[in-house]
């Protein structure tokens, strides 16, 4: 599909959902993809947010590519939170002991990280984030932690058709409402226009972007 096909399917679908295409950033997911075809398939075109899935494999591509804003869109394990002020958001904080560690790293550095609470939305055990339920809760604890800012919420849907993942992301626009947040991240390569018509201010997408 390549970037600039991404650009008109978010505009597409912000037009069927009568959005601005201005509220809608494309993260370009770039796992296991070099810094060449990075420039190549992403930078080439403008300054588009990184998303990397691993902490070490965003590191070693961070100092090959100093001018690129990198979000972290994996799950990020406690022993690894230090490497957390390295990104300019993550979207994956999952859990109130990350969220601890978070804070902890977040007063040794002294500064507010940039959080999205990810919400398990599908109920699926071998996914991460918060249930339904246990977010009223894990919000509140959150933003009481001094150094870190609560941007918005993010979900991975289960796997499936439309009918599948649209309540999916309705449900967490509605969520964002219901609790101010401003930012939703959620969809990808195969479900972001449905996505963007549900209200996604952020679209990670990677397998779209690298093919021809």
């Amino acid at each position: 599909m390549g970037l600039p096909q991404v650009l008109e399917s978010i505009a597409a679908a912000c037009r069927r959902a009568g959005r601005d295409p201005k509220g809608v950033r494309l993260v370009a997911v770039t796992k296991g993809r070099s810094p060449e075809e990075i420039r190549e398939k992403v930078l080439r075109y403008g300054s588009f947010p990184l998303g990397e899935s691993r902490v070490q494999e965003a590191l070693s591509k961070m100092e090959l590519l100093v001018e690129a804003e990198w979000h972290l869109i994996g799950p990020l394990q406690r022993n690894k939170a230090r490497f957390a002020p390295r990104f300019a958001l993550i979207h994956s904080l999952d859990s109130l002991r990350l969220a601890e560690a978070l804070e902890r790293v977040g007063e040794k550095v002294g500064m507010r990280l940039r959080v999205l609470v990810e919400v398990n939305l599908g109920r699926e055990p071998q996914k991460h984030g918060f249930l339904e339920e246990e977010l009223p809760e894990a919000l509140a604890r959150i933003r009481e932690m001094e150094h870190l800012s609560v941007l918005g919420l993010m979900t991975v849907p289960p796997m499936g058709p439309e009918a599948v993942v649209r309540p999916i992301f309705r449900r967490l626009s509605e969520l964002a409402d219901r609790y101010g947040l401003p930012e939703r991240s959620m969809g990808m390569s195969e479900d972001f226009p449905i996505a963007v018509e549900e209200g996604a201010t952020l679209v990670r997408v990677g397998r779209a972007l690298f093919v021809d």
